[in-house]
């Protein structure tokens, strides 16, 4: 190994600055995390200093895990989780990728053979000091919003700034959405530096949206580039931004110094684009502390509140590492990779007494850490991780490139747009190089970075489109990378399970999402189907179910997957219910059984038990459901459980599951329901009646599954006879019985006609008649085919709109037009037809208007023989021997004026020659029926009169 002092010459010799380590003093090499340039330079720092030791920021506990960072099998990103063990949501990330130079150092210590240890504020304290602090946040946040007026109005930097500055110790304080605390600790604050390197961050952050319990708990990242950075929706830390803009986003202050508007651009320029062939490694290290210095003695001078006190915390405690590092390995043989922000701190002379009482009566809990597969997304600020970086994918493409990363880089934008058919050539490419280096050119930077070959990507390659360039950003800038972790790291027992049954179903996880087609006829396929079901009662949602395309059999399944980071958390959740995928569901189900608040999740639960395959937990589910429906008398809740048991009973045909005793409640249910639904549906309002109606839809689609009961058909369809006689029941409720009696065959035609009719009769209340309507013909049944196939009900329906007195027309209107609005485009342009010519007229007119609008019916022949000449050359026949060489010169002007006036029976006006408008009301829409003075077009004459074709004013 090469003592320091050899560097140190060497560095002199190359005109460099001196080696740190050669004066006596500690490396200390702060960084930017995620930063492809800090990676690089931090290893050339380590392979001149080569130092003894090599301290990271990261939690205490995780150094008996760094030797599996060498595994052959760990590929990153991976991340660090540590999770209290009473408590597994409650849980924190420490994310690294190939270009973290946290990554970096840790590899180059374990290929050097030098120790290396983690030296941030122990897991323990930061997942305890969680606990402690919520019940005081919740209060303060309260406060603030009573005191505010509104909820939201705290400014976002309390949730941004990261490390030890706000509200926890160096951890992400972050909600997770369904249970237990997950927290994604991203280093957040200061933006070159202020937290962890590994992510490590602060702050208290809602859960992402991406998923479940990504609650990055950082702010702004130790780059400048987290939720303080200009990307972060809250602008740079500024010059004139105040203490708070400077801890959260101190990038953005020296970017703006500087004269930069964009500190992401500022950083590229003096850090990512530097030449690595620079002399002194050293120097970028101590510009970055110089500056970092200046800062913290801005910042340090106000330090006051309890935030400020947390990084104190924690750098106390990394002053004690240091020091107990020196006296074993020496002050000159010490190397530090933490964030820029914190080496100030380290730096400073401090007495150890002082840094122990800071340390003193620190909350703990007992915690287990290990690591767990990431993603290139969910390093990506976008995925809600607040010390994220925007680019991952191309941050992973700068480092891995040694060389021309621009044209690299855009030859990958063409192999991709290239597999998703889009022209791409090599001049292409090779254009857009050029654009992408006269870009940076004129830009003043030193080389093109992601602004200049996006901009060059867009307009090359995209053709000036953004529907590719999303593309390009999706699966390149962010990319879909997953990280793996070798078999041999600690996990807990389900995990193991979870492992192991994915390899044996060769279910392998992915970043990206994908579908899965299963036929659940095949073993293999019938197993992944169980296993998904299982992980989704666990609350670990791996995929999520999805329509089956090209077959609605019930042996079909499809589903979305896609593995999330925080999944893992999950797993170690559902841990606690049991040591296998199948014991810890089976738990599960029993406590939800027994939990359950209604009959309808009691039902609910019994669909997933079957769809899971749980015979041990489903006599539990299946007593509770008897009692549950024992003891409910409300009929709509009977309905709503009804459905789910009847789909049961399907999927247990399916898959071989016995379900005698499911069969029997599914019955004794729908007993029940045939008894109390005449009584339920007298006296109910109209939303009352709205819901009554999807609850009969409900009950008549299950019943139709209970096939195995002869007697249910039967007896339902007496139940449907019963409400569409009953004048108490509302007429929603009464129309949709006959209709469903229509459609099973129990009700002719003509008696559905005559039905109709009672139901439109002039003394009937006009909003009771349209409710009737909207029972018969909505809710999206299918209802606007019946009318375009028989005439009868439509003109039924017509007629009676023309007798709707002016003064109540437009109180029935919105009811008609959120029936009619509910078919499908060609349905209501048909139906609009039909009203124009009148309904039960067709055949019986003229077929002058049978073809299209403005289009006569018959060939034009003289027209038709003009474009002969034209196609007989072009198929190489010659001319036509019967045609005359010269043609009647007043042929072409013929023609035009036939072209013009010669549409048979087509007006220039919109008036058909039988006096019919076709103004286009009847054709995609129905018109607009409702005036302010009640005349209605097409269907009230202006002096009140009523005339034919009314309906025509109903659309959508």
């Amino acid at each position: 190994m090469a003592a320091p002092v050899s560097a140190e010459e060497a560095a002199a010799s190359e005109g460099g600055g001196p080696d740190p380590a050669a004066a006596g003093r500690p490396l200390l090499l702060g960084v930017r995390h995620h930063g492809p340039g800090s990676a690089r330079a931090v290893r050339a720092a380590l392979e001149a200093a080569r130092p003894r030791t090599v301290l990271i920021e990261g939690p205490p506990e995780a150094d008996v895990l760094i030797p599996l960072a060498a595994d052959g099998d760990m590929r990153p990103p991976v991340a660090l989780l540590a999770h209290a063990v009473d408590e597994p949501g409650r849980s924190s990330f420490w994310p690294m990728a190939e270009f973290s130079p946290e990554w970096v150092a840790l590899r180059w210590a374990l290929e050097h053979g030098v120790p290396a240890r983690f030296i941030d504020l122990p897991a323990t304290h930061t997942l305890a000091w969680q606990r402690h602090e919520e019940p005081e946040e919740a209060e303060e946040e309260a406060e603030e919003a009573e005191g505010s007026g509104e909820a939201e109005g705290r400014p976002e930097s309390a949730e941004a700034e990261g490390g030890c500055a706000v509200r926890t110790p160096g951890l992400g304080d972050g909600p997770a959405p369904d249970r237990g605390r997950t927290v994604e600790r991203g280093e957040g604050g200061a933006g070159a530096g202020g937290g962890s390197g590994v992510g490590q961050g602060s702050g208290r952050a809602e859960a992402s949206a991406d998923g479940p319990g990504d609650a990055d708990g950082s702010g702004a990242d130790d780059e400048g580039r987290g939720s303080g950075g200009v990307d972060g929706g809250r602008g740079s830390g500024g010059v004139d931004g105040g203490r708070d803009g400077l801890r959260r986003d101190p990038l953005g202050t020296l970017a703006e110094v500087a004269g930069y508007d964009d500190p992401e651009r500022w950083w590229e320029d003096v850090v990512e684009h530097r030449a690595t062939g620079t002399k002194d490694p050293f120097a970028p290290f101590a510009a970055l502390e110089e500056a970092m210095g200046a800062l913290r003695e801005t910042y340090d001078r106000d330090a006051a509140t309890p935030e400020d006190g947390r990084d104190l915390v924690r750098e106390a405690y990394m002053r004690i590492q240091l020091r107990s590092a020196q006296r074993e390995f020496g002050a000159d043989g010490v190397a530090v990779v933490c964030g820029a922000w914190h080496v100030p701190a380290l730096r400073r002379k401090v007495a150890l007494a002082a840094d122990r009482a800071l340390l003193k009566g620190l909350p703990k809990v007992r915690a287990d850490l290990t690591w767990v597969p990431w993603t290139h997304r969910r390093l990506a600020r976008a995925g809600g991780y607040g010390a994220g970086i925007d680019a991952p994918g191309w941050y992973a493409h700068l480092f891995a490139s040694r060389d021309r990363p621009v044209e690299r880089w855009l030859t990958r934008v063409a192999v991709l747009l290239r597999e998703e058919d889009r022209i791409v050539s090599s001049a292409h490419v090779i254009e857009a190089v050029r654009l992408a280096e006269t870009l940076a050119a004129l830009r003043g930077r030193p080389l093109p970075g992601l602004s200049e070959t996006t901009d060059a990507v867009r307009a090359v390659l995209c053709e000036g489109s953004d529907v590719p360039l999303a593309l390009v950003r999706d699966r390149l800038v962010v990319g879909d990378v997953l990280g793996e972790v070798p078999a041999g790291a600690p996990a807990v027992p389900l995990q193991r399970d979870l492992d192991r049954l994915q390899r044996r179903l060769r279910l392998r996880p992915e970043a990206a999402e994908r579908e899965l087609a299963l036929d659940l006829r095949k073993e293999n396929d019938a197993e992944r189907s169980r296993l998904l079901h299982r992980l989704r009662l666990l609350g670990v949602e791996w995929g999520e179910p999805a329509a089956s395309h090209g077959s609605t059999g019930t042996f079909r399944e499809t589903w979305r997957l896609r593995w999330e980071p925080e999944l893992a958390v999950r797993v170690a959740e559902a841990g606690v219910w049991g040591t296998t995928v199948l014991a810890a569901a089976t738990a599960k189900a029993e406590t939800d059984a027994a939990a359950a608040g209604g009959l309808a999740q009691v039902t609910e639960l019994a669909e997933r038990c079957l769809l899971a395959a749980l015979p041990d937990a489903l006599p539990t589910v299946m007593r509770v459901l008897a009692d549950r429906a024992a003891l409910d008398t409300d009929v709509g809740h009977l309905a709503q459980a009804l459905p789910a048991l009847a789909r049961s009973l399907r999927y247990g045909d399916v898959r071989g599951t016995d379900t005698g005793a499911l069969a029997e409640v599914a019955a004794g249910l729908a007993e029940r329901i045939f008894v109390g639904l005449p009584p339920a549906c007298v006296s109910l309002d109209a939303d009352a009646a709205d819901r009554m109606r999807r609850h009969v839809d409900a009950v008549h689609g299950a019943v139709g599954m209970l096939d195995e009961h002869v007697d249910l058909p039967a007896r339902w369809r007496a139940v449907l006879r019963v409400l569409s006689r009953r004048d108490s029941v509302p007429g929603v409720v009464r129309g949709r019985a006959v209709r469903l009696l229509l459609d099973e065959g129990e009700l002719e035609p003509g008696e559905a006609a005559r039905v109709m009719g009672l139901a439109l009769s002039p003394g009937t209340p006009p909003g009771d008649a349209a409710a009737w309507i909207e029972g018969f013909v909505g809710g999206g049944s299918g209802g606007g085919l019946l009318l375009v196939h028989d005439e009868r009900l439509l003109a039924l329906v017509d007629g009676w709109l023309t007798t709707v007195p002016a003064d109540v027309f437009t109180d029935v209107l919105p009811l008609l037009r959120r029936t009619f609005s509910a078919y499908e485009p060609g349905v209501r342009r048909t139906l609009g037809e039909l009203v124009r010519r009148g309904p039960g007229k067709r055949g019986r007119e003229p077929a002058a208007h049978a073809g299209t609008p403005g289009f006569a019916t018959g060939l034009d022949e003289r027209r038709a023989d003009a474009v002969l000449p034209v196609i007989r050359l072009l198929l190489g026949l010659g001319p036509d021997p019967g045609t005359a060489e010269d043609p009647d010169p007043g042929t072409a002007e013929e023609g035009m004026a036939r072209d013009v006036t010669s549409r048979e029976g087509t007006a220039s006006d919109g008036t058909a020659s039988d006096g019919t408008a076709y103004d286009g009301a009847a054709d995609d829409r129905m018109g607009d029926y409702g005036r302010g003075d009640g005349a209605r077009a097409g269907g009230v004459k202006a002096d009140g009169e009523t005339g034919g074709g009314a309906l025509a004013g109903v659309g959508a």
